[in-house]
């Protein structure tokens, strides 16, 4: 039987007020690991850049690669509800373009719903991938794909004038095809107000308690980022000293020449040692 957790749970999850728990996460190690709890969903996002390749921002993530390391999460935990990220370029340059990007992580990486970071402009993309038969998650609020054109980036929505126009954007998305939404860095308030005005899932990073479902990244959840995490971010482990301290203990084991021992190695079978030696011998 498929147990594996469908859009149908998370409206139902929505619908009953029951809290949707999604992480991202970009490797199948993490990802098996993840599967064994009670986590709905994981997001595949582009934030992989940074946390895997060490780059300052997204930009840099290509769809070859986020196909690839979606594929991996899948393969680790095929229970979980999957979304992937359309990372910056695979959806800007063309209708077209996009859906055969999205129908990628469909049909590539085994992906139930693409996220994509959007605004007015795309809103016929989000359009052209929902008819396409592809489930999209529209990113609102702080959009990191934007950071050249931005700067920096700060809370959303802060004024009255500026939730005006984010809860519009979200019932703009909505309309035009998304399932759910992303709310990114955005005041509690607002995200509060589109989460009770709209029936689809709404998660939050970092937009407050009221929201549907929470995310956020594994490294984050697992303290590995060592200070580099944003203000919303929570660790429910320091596994950075953790780590460090395992890496430690193993360096000195292999410079005291107490790593492999006997136990963690491989042995002739009983008698071929003798053997061998009688063979070399007479081959002398």
């Amino acid at each position: 039987m498929d147990t594996r957790i469908t859009i149908t749970e998370l409206l139902a999850a929505k619908r009953q007020n029951l809290k949707i728990a999604a992480i991202s996460c970009y490797d199948y190690t993490t990802a098996k690991l993840i599967s064994q709890t009670g986590v709905q969903m994981i997001l595949v996002g582009d934030s992989a850049a940074q946390a895997m390749l060490g780059f300052d921002t997204t930009l840099p993530a290509t769809m070859d690669f986020m196909v690839t390391i979606t594929a991996a999460v899948r393969r680790g935990a095929p229970n979980v509800f999957l979304v992937a990220d359309m990372p910056f370029l695979s959806y800007q340059v063309g209708i077209s373009e996009a859906i055969k990007n999205a129908g990628r992580f469909v049909s590539q990486a085994g992906a139930q719903m693409v996220k994509i970071e959007a605004t007015s402009p795309y809103l016929d993309v989000i359009k052209a991938i929902s008819d396409a038969g592809i489930a999209v998650m529209a990113h609102i609020g702080i959009r990191p794909q934007s950071i050249s054109k931005i700067g920096r980036f700060k809370a959303e929505a802060t004024t009255a004038e500026m939730a005006a126009e984010l809860i519009s954007l979200a019932e703009q998305m909505i309309n035009n095809g998304a399932s759910s939404l992303l709310i990114e860095g955005t005041a509690a308030e607002v995200a509060g107000i589109i989460t009770k005005r709209f029936e689809v899932p709404v998660i939050s990073c970092g937009s407050g308690p009221d929201c549907d479902g929470q995310i956020l990244i594994a490294p984050d959840i697992l303290g590995l980022t060592q200070g580099q995490s944003p203000k919303f971010a929570k660790s429910y482990d320091n596994l950075a000293e953790r780590t460090i301290k395992a890496f430690n203990a193993y360096s000195e084991e292999v410079e005291k020449g107490r790593f492999p021992d006997n136990g963690h190695s491989y042995h002739m079978k009983a008698g071929e040692f003798e053997r061998l030696q009688k063979l070399l011998k007479g081959s002398l």
